[in-house]
């Protein structure tokens, strides 16, 4: 997908630790009868898009897109304008170049990099500061139980899995659909603003943390993301499990920390949420993208090239994903916060429907590649999942609408809420469990691990 994208989504390393209105307005208990013209008129809303217009009548206008220079000036392609909107700057810094403010991020002194290119550890920490003085040695802070080396990911591409062609419409449900994705999906450029974030914050977090990694996961890399997408990141500072309430919160209290004294010009808003898993949320000024950063969640790296495998294991998932994601957000059903599904649990739902089809359209990879996503594999190998597995051929020739009404039939009227659990690793519906944690729960859809 990128020249020279073999660091994507992977932090780089220093080479001598280096190892060999209305939307889909549909009721959720829909009618088994309802019949693709009932659908057909609907209207679909995409974020900062005129759908009805744009898609019923079958025309995509293009989104405007400038270019946005980071590092040695290399145009990175957006779609929106990055707005600096922190203190007002000197008059004499107003024009100074993009390239040269986003180098102050980590140092004034460092080479500019860019997003897809590989950036080694500096043998000497830098600190960021105005002007060419070098600056005094800053404090920083150093926990000898929480650092302990992390392997580095094995070079390999880290482009897309494999080249999918989207599914010919044969109906217009079915090209409405397609058009939604195709409007809403994230980008290319999207995907390197957070990638440029994220290399550039590793290089500052580990000033404090000099062995840790950070991982893009989540959404913007699982292929299932959107082009409003927040940004996921994981901070990995050991192998080793860390304690959520206590050792998560004090290494997040020190990055915050970190954010708001040394890159407060770059970073906005970082708060420390002390959730079941703890984050920092902070938006980067720069990119105007959202971030949540947790410590030490493994699984949920995992997790993100598990999807990932599954997204471009067949064409008709990430177009059917997407709008489901859709569907769900504009009927306000799309927010864990307000006790609805979050993203992860609406993309197992429809992993778990394309699964239990008469004929299925996806298989489940755990069962059939168990040695590639076992729990066990290092972490530095989990990135090389989704280019072993071969893609699937299902006999199943549904069209992308009937997909859709399938899956709102199958969860509104067929799948037995009282009793069973929705499961991706089985590839089938579970008994409900017994547990404390399930009580209460309308929906119960099994975690991936």
């Amino acid at each position: 997908m990128f020249p020279n994208s073999s660091n994507l989504g992977r932090p780089p390393f220093h080479p001598k630790y280096q190892q060999p209105s209305n939307f889909f307005k549909l009721p959720f208990n829909l009618s088994p009868t309802l019949s693709h013209q009932q659908i057909i008129d609907t209207q679909f809303n995409c974020q900062n898009v005129d759908l009805p217009r744009t898609l019923l009548g079958g025309n995509l206008s293009p989104i405007p897109a400038q270019s946005l220079s980071y590092g040695n000036g290399s145009p990175i392609r957006t779609s929106t304008s990055p707005v600096f909107r922190g203190r007002k700057r000197l008059s004499n810094e107003q024009n100074v170049p993009l390239d040269v403010k986003r180098q102050r991020f980590h140092s004034p002194h460092h080479e500019s990099t860019v997003a897809n290119q590989t950036v080694p550890l500096p043998d000497e920490r830098r600190y960021s500061a105005p002007g060419s003085v070098t600056p005094p040695l800053l404090h920083s802070y150093y926990v000898p139980d929480l650092v302990r080396s992390v392997p580095p990911f094995r070079e390999a591409p880290f482009s897309e899995p494999r080249e999918i062609t989207l599914p010919v419409a044969k109906d217009e449900l079915s090209q409405q659909v397609l058009n939604v994705f195709q409007v809403c999906q994230q980008r290319t450029c999207d995907l390197k603003k957070k990638e440029l974030c994220r290399t550039q914050l590793q290089r500052e977090i580990q000033l404090i943390f000099p062995q840790s990694r950070l991982f893009l996961v989540g959404s913007s890399l699982n292929g299932f993301g959107t082009r409003s997408s927040d940004g996921d990141l994981c901070l990995v500072v050991k192998e080793e499990p860390v304690n959520q309430k206590t050792e998560a919160r004090y290494i997040l209290s020190l990055v915050q920390k970190h954010f708001c004294t040394r890159l407060s010009g770059y970073i906005e808003r970082p708060q420390l949420i002390p959730a079941k898993v703890p984050i920092v949320k902070f938006r980067d000024k720069v990119s105007c993208v959202e971030f949540d950063l947790n410590v030490n969640n493994i699984v949920g790296i995992r997790n993100t090239f598990l999807l990932r495998t599954y997204a471009y294991l067949e064409s008709r998932v990430r177009p059917l994903v997407l709008v489901v994601k859709k569907w769900a957000s504009h009927h306000e059903i799309n927010d864990a916060s307000r006790g609805t599904l979050n993203s992860y649990s609406l993309v197992l739902m429809v992993l778990h429907y394309l699964q239990t089809l008469p004929e299925p359209i996806l298989p489940s990879l755990q069962k059939n590649y168990p040695e590639s996503f076992s729990s066990s594999m290092q972490l530095h190998l989990v990135h090389q999942a989704p280019y072993t597995i071969p893609p699937y051929l299902s006999k199943n020739g549904s069209a992308l609408g009937d997909l859709l009404l399938g899956f709102l039939k199958y969860y509104a009227t067929e799948f037995d809420w009282n009793n069973k659990m929705i499961s991706v690793r089985e590839a089938k519906a579970l008994p409900r469990p017994d547990g404390v944690e399930w009580r209460n729960k309308f929906i119960c859809v099994e975690g991936q691990r």
